[in-house]
This record gives structure tokens, sequence and C-alpha cells, in this order.
């Protein structure tokens, strides 16, 4: 039998967590609690590319699959697998956990075990989401991730933090529940049409799923993975989580949560539902391009660093929205490529400020200025971050952006036009915020006092800024795996949706259920 490597990646931090529990939790120990934590994440770091070693970059099907009867008699099965869009997602969980740890070595004083516990925790939730193919196993570790960031805001976070928990916690819930429903719907399909219940995924792509359902369906998976997103209107939890979570909280939020939320439009709610989701594409494309919009403005006049970089995450979000709405190999291959760019680049300016944050005790951009002439280091690596944030050529933002955007085009040169701006308002708030907070006269004693970059910051910053640049030059090094799969993805929508590609046009919208449609006549009359 072969080695589960996919279930090691989920098995190896939950027994890390576990063996944080025989250390007694005192300030002698705190070292050897995050030392601990540390190499059980690098660890899993290390299976990630071995697992990126081993996959095979040609191959559309999932790969590394393993599957096991969980509860027999309702169709639950542990199955899990990987293709070309999950893998990097893997890898990038994997490399923004340690950093997120290393990062957070002097700046969380108590409950440091707990702290390590619950990030472990959170790192074995996030692996199972993306390696799932059973819709049950999804939902369990879907559901699992919210309760350590929970935890790490409620406890670790600033001033307003049990507000902030608390809903990031109820917003993400109340989506979350009519994707269950949804899920409950697709295996009782199931069993109508072959005897038997199920919630493999593969096997729910075999069934065919009435027009009127698929509306229903659609509507109740987009509404969970537009929460999480966050897409506009959605937004509103996203500032406030990542303004009051602790550095750690903050990049792995960022890095790898919001991911999930694009990674489940495009693994469940567009090849399940292809007739709803043609029909629907072209209204999350408008709610995207408002959302690229509407974050650039709102972070353009934000006077804290970091609620400037969440903002700046609903406007990058929403170009990911936008590829996987254009449904052309361009737009979802940019989109997925985004997904990792954002992940690096949004994560590394979260480090950036809270490295400044605990220099100064403040995030509030008038509070600096002049850092340049006392932290050089730390300013030439802003820079660079800065600039892959974006879209600068030659560095990982920008080839995310222009796949996006070329796809963007090809469906509807319109919402291309509309999404462009935010590629200039990006540049003017990011690039503003970066003149005011390293340039100018030291105004106040304290940043005359600011050291540079530490060692333990530098092995912290230093991965980040070599992969925006490395993703930057030779991006076909993860585009090459990512292509198979959305290629089968658009395949699947293709042969579902035929007038899409004949007539250069979107499908005629699924026939929603009667109640709807007298509700909709009643009222045009």
């Amino acid at each position: 039998m072969p080695f589960p490597i996919l279930s090691s990646l989920v098995a190896v931090p939950i027994a890390g967590a576990l063996l944080l529990l025989f250390i007694r939790d005192d300030e002698a120990h705190a070292p050897l609690i995050r030392l601990v934590a540390l190499v059980v994440s690098v660890l899993v770091f290390a299976g990630t590319l071995l697992l990126w070693s081993l996959f095979s970059p040609g191959s559309a099907e999932f790969q590394f699959q393993e599957r096991y009867a969980w509860i027999p008699s309702f169709g639950i099965s542990y199955a899990v697998g990987v293709d070309g869009i999950s893998l990097l997602l893997l890898v990038l969980t994997g490399f923004l956990t340690p950093l997120s740890l290393l990062a957070s070595w002097h700046s969380v004083h108590r409950k440091t075990r707990a702290f390590c516990l619950l990030v472990l925790l959170l790192e074995a939730a996030m692996m199972g989401v993306f390696i799932s193919l059973d819709l049950f196993l999804f939902y369990v570790f879907w559901d699992a991730m919210l309760i350590p960031m929970y935890f790490l805001i409620g406890i670790w976070g600033y001033d307003r933090r049990i507000y902030a928990a608390l809903k990031f916690l109820l917003y993400t819930m109340a989506g979350s529940v009519l994707m269950l429903l949804a899920i409950l719907g697709l295996a009782y399909l199931h069993s109508t049409a072959t005897g038997r219940y199920s919630f493999d995924l593969q096997q729910l792509h075999q069934i065919g799923i009435p027009a009127s359902l698929q509306f229903w369906f659609f509507l109740a998976f987009t509404l969970a993975f537009a929460i999480k997103v966050p897409l506009f209107p959605f937004h509103t939890w996203l500032p406030d989580a990542h303004v009051q979570a602790p550095t750690a909280g903050s990049v792995i939020l960022a890095g790898v949560l919001l991911k999930m939320g694009t990674y489940g439009l495009v693994r469940f709610a567009f090849p399940l539902f292809p007739l709803a989701a043609s029909f629907f594409a072209p209204y999350l494309a408008t709610l995207a391009v408002i959302g690229i919009i509407y974050g650039a403005l709102v972070a353009m006049v934000q006077p804290d660093m970091k609620k400037l970089v969440a903002y700046s995450s609903v406007s990058h979000l929403g170009f990911v929205v936008l590829g996987i709405a254009a449904m052309n190999q361009q737009g979802v291959e940019g989109a997925v490529y985004q997904m990792l760019n954002h992940g690096v680049s949004t994560g590394g300016l979260f480090l950036i400020v809270g490295m400044l944050s605990e220099r100064r005790h403040t995030r509030l951009i008038a509070e600096f200025g002049g850092i340049k002439k006392v932290a050089p280091h730390l300013v030439a690596a802003f820079l660079i971050i800065t600039l892959s944030s974006i879209g600068l050529p030659g560095l990982n933002g920008f080839v995310g952006e222009f796949l996006i955007l070329l796809g963007a085009f090809r469906a509807d040169p319109r919402f291309a036009a509309f999404a462009v701006t935010g590629v200039i308002l990006s540049a003017t708030y990011m690039l503003w915020m970066f003149q005011r907070v390293n340039y100018g006269p030291i105004t106040r004693q304290e940043n005359a006092a600011m050291i540079d970059l530490t060692p333990r910051e530098w092995a912290v910053i230093a991965p980040v800024v070599a992969m925006t640049v490395v993703m930057g030059v030779l991006p076909n090094l993860f585009l090459r795996p990512i292509g198979p799969s959305v290629e089968r993805l658009l395949g699947r929508l293709d042969r579902a949706v035929p007038t899409r590609i004949q007539a250069g046009a979107p499908a005629p919208p699924p026939q929603a259920p009667r109640a709807v449609r007298t509700a909709a006549e009643g009222s045009a009359r």
C-alpha cells in the first residue's frame, strides 16, 4: 500500500498539536513549545514540496487518492485526492504556516502552548479542505477551521477582538448552513437516481441535476463561498477580523482562508451546477468589478495600515472572482494563479505591518515617516512586496492580473475595462501608503530609534520576497500543473452548456422553480 501522503498533511499537524499537550505551559517552556510547533509546520511544508515533486503535471485527474468507508450506510467516505488546482494551495498553506509561527515568536507572550496548538490544528483543517473529494468530509473540515481562527482572534487579538471573532464566526457559519442543506440535497438526489446515498464529488458529477435544482444549489454554495472570499457586499466581516487578529492570524486569514471561497467556486459550484454557473457568471463578474473598485477606493482613505491591506484584499480577490466568472482558460488559470499571488503578497504585507507594529505599538500611517533612514533593509523588503501587490511586471502579481484581464476581455470587454481601473487605484493607495510610512523627515523620536531587520525577521521575510520574484519570472513552473485541471473543468462546462461556446453568449437561464417564476411574472405585469 503506498504511503498516504495526503492524509499525512492532516495527521502530522494534529499529532504535533497533541504533542504540545505534554509540554508544560509556562514561561520557561515557551521556547520549546514554539520550536516544536515550528518544526512540525516545517515538516508539513516539506511534505507539500514532496507531493509537488511526485505530482504528474500533465494529468488532469485527481492523484494520490485515498478512499475508506466512513459511514457507509449514508454513503459517506473518507475520500481525498489532489489535482493541479488544489496542489499549489496545499503548498501555499505549508509555506505560510511556519512563517506565521516564526513571526509570532516574540509577540505572543501568554498561553503560548494554546496559540501554537491552535495554529497547527488550523493548518490541519485547511489542508483537509483542499484535499477533500467527499462533500461531507469537505464540510467537516470547512467548519472545523472556524474554531481555531475564532480563538486566535478572540484571545490574542486587539481591543475589539471578541466582536471581530464573533462576527467572523457568525457570518461564515450563516453561509455554511445553506451549503450544508445543498450538500444533503445532492446526496438525496443521488439516492433517487441510483438507489443509494453518496457525497462523493466524482460520483455526483455523473448524475443529471435538473436545471431548477441547479438554480438553488448554486446559490446556496455560492453564498457560502462569497462570504468566505469575501465578495462585495458580503465583505464587512473582513476588515474587523484582520485589524483585530494577531499577525499570524492575519497572515493565515489573508493567505489561505480567503482562498477557500474562490477554491470552492472552482471545485464545487461551477462544475457541479454548470447551467446555473453560466447564467449567474455575469452577475458574479459584476459584483467582482464593484468589489475591485470599492475595495480600492475605501483602502485609499484608511489611516491604519492593517485596515488598508484588509480592504486591498477585497479588491484583489475581486480579480480572482472575475477570472473565474470569465469561464475561459486564461481567466480561470489567472484566477488560480492570483490565489497564490495574493497569499504571498498580502501575507507579506501583513508580516511587514506586524514588524512595524511590534516596534512602534501602532499601525497608524501618520505615526511613521522617514523609516528608510534607520531601517533600509526592512524598507527594501516592504518595497518589493508592495510592488508585487500592485502587479509590477517581473513580480508575481502581474502574471495573475494579466491573465485575468485577458480572460475577462474575451468574455466581455466591458468587465475588463472597469476592472483595469482597480490596477491603477491599487498603485495609488499602496504607493501613497509606502511613501508616507518610509520617506520624508523623521518627525517622531521613536522612529529615529527603530531597529532594522533582525535575523529572525530575515528568516520570515526573505522567503516571501524570493517567492514574489520566482513567481514573476518563472510563472510556468506554477501554471504547468494548473493548466490540465482547468481544461478539464472548462470541458465539463462546455459539454453542459454548448451554447456558451457556439453562440458566444451566456446559456439560457436555468428554469427557476414554479413559485419563483410565478412571482417574477406577476411583478413584471
